[in-house]
């Protein structure tokens, strides 16, 4: 199947016993058992329930996986995939991951005693250098939020199996419409789903796709262990907003392009960090590892202050966490996404003051680049 196709056909389609073109939402906690131990595949939701398993078919179909799962968030899916550890385990995380991430690592899952070292992931010497002989994983997302640098996935895969290390990656900026990190020799993949695979602000959910089974049924023992479930409803709500996933990123992306020209020519922009501009250093690799370069823009406009004046002169951009929606959100990331880091971790890795990250939506780019001139102006 083509990739749009897929976005349609993939996972569990329609309902057998109704003839229902969409997947209901079996809005159910428990399911009647025929003896005791013997049912039709379902007998307490948190375990299984129909429409977050037509969720679970769709996201590991797209990613090429063995097995899927939905939880309540994406910091639940990744405290889900990170319990698969011990004390006194080590995973080296790329440096400048996003905020939240950055938290759960460094104030959350140090009190299980698993240790983290975060090292620049595009610098496979210093990934090499900082494997421990308890280190258990290499954590790396790409593009990085918000600063859009690239990892080479295959290259840190053969690094952590050479090591004996799972790979894990979170795939939210780019999607599995654009990348796929198990083709390319991850073994676990992470969503915040909230973002481009919702699509429209409207849900909170994470997703993990492994890649064999045995970390299929580790994990599902997590996840019906500890019970961060995505709900029915919500479910639902993704499923919905997946099957135009592809119209949206490629109307995104197409905007994204003609706002990257334009604030990579203005003269109150001192930087711009975008994967699909030719002097990105890593926009080589962007290209062959993914079929598109994505949605995230970040600029830096010199100061809090000059950002500030920015933010409050828009009109089309709303201010608001998140990103990956219909429409174009804007931030501030040392203020709002990585305000969790301390300032001087933020300034060694270049997440100044004056930093701002927009989210492209589908509105007219014209009206989008009118608005940031507007903005942008004396």
């Amino acid at each position: 199947m083509k990739r749009k196709t897929k976005l349609i056909h993939a996972g569990i389609t329609g309902d057998p016993n109704t003839g229902a073109v969409s997947v209901p939402v079996y809005q159910v906690s428990t399911y009647q058992q025929e003896q005791i131990g013997v049912h039709q595949g379902y007998e307490y939701s948190r375990t299984g329930n129909p429409t977050r398993f037509a969720l679970e078919e769709l996201i590991k179909d797209l990613e090429e996986g063995q097995r899927g799962f939905a939880f309540g968030s994406g910091m639940a899916a990744i405290h889900a995939v990170f319990t698969l550890f011990n004390t006194g385990d080590h995973v080296l995380l790329t440096d400048d991951v996003y905020g939240g991430t950055y938290r759960i690592f460094t104030k959350v899952l140090t009190r299980l005693g698993i240790e983290s070292t975060f090292v620049d992931t595009t610098d496979l010497e210093a990934v090499k250098q900082a494997i421990q002989p308890n280190t258990k994983a290499i954590y790396i997302e790409t593009p990085t939020n918000p600063l859009l640098k690239v990892t080479d996935i295959r290259a840190i895969s053969d690094i952590g199996h050479e090591h004996n290390l799972l790979v894990v990656v979170d795939n939210t900026f780019a999607t599995p419409y654009w990348q796929n990190p198990l083709v390319l020799g991850a073994d676990i993949v992470l969503h915040s789903a909230t973002k481009y695979l919702g699509g429209h602000s409207d849900l909170v959910a994470g997703l993990a796709v492994v890649n064999s089974e045995k970390l299929g049924d580790e994990l599902h023992f997590i996840q019906n262990a500890v019970g961060g479930i995505l709900g029915p409803q919500d479910s639902w709500l993704l499923i919905r907003g997946i099957k135009t996933l592809g119209l949206r990123m490629e109307a995104i992306e197409r905007n994204a392009q003609e706002i990257v020209k334009f604030l990579d020519q203005h003269d109150k922009v001192s930087k711009v960090y975008y994967p699909g501009l030719e002097q990105h250093p890593q926009h080589k690799l962007a290209s062959e590892q993914a079929e598109g370069f994505g949605g995230i823009i970040s600029f830096d406009v010199g100061s809090n202050e000059h950002a500030e004046r920015l933010l409050s002169r828009l009109h089309y951009f709303t201010l608001a966490e998140s990103l990956g929606a219909v429409e174009s959100l804007i931030s501030v990331p040392a203020r709002m996404t990585h305000a969790s880091i301390p300032e001087e971790r933020r300034t060694e890795l270049g997440i100044t003051p004056g930093l701002v990250r927009i989210s492209v939506g589908i509105e007219d780019v014209e009206d989008l680049i009118d608005d940031l001139r507007a903005a942008l102006e004396d």
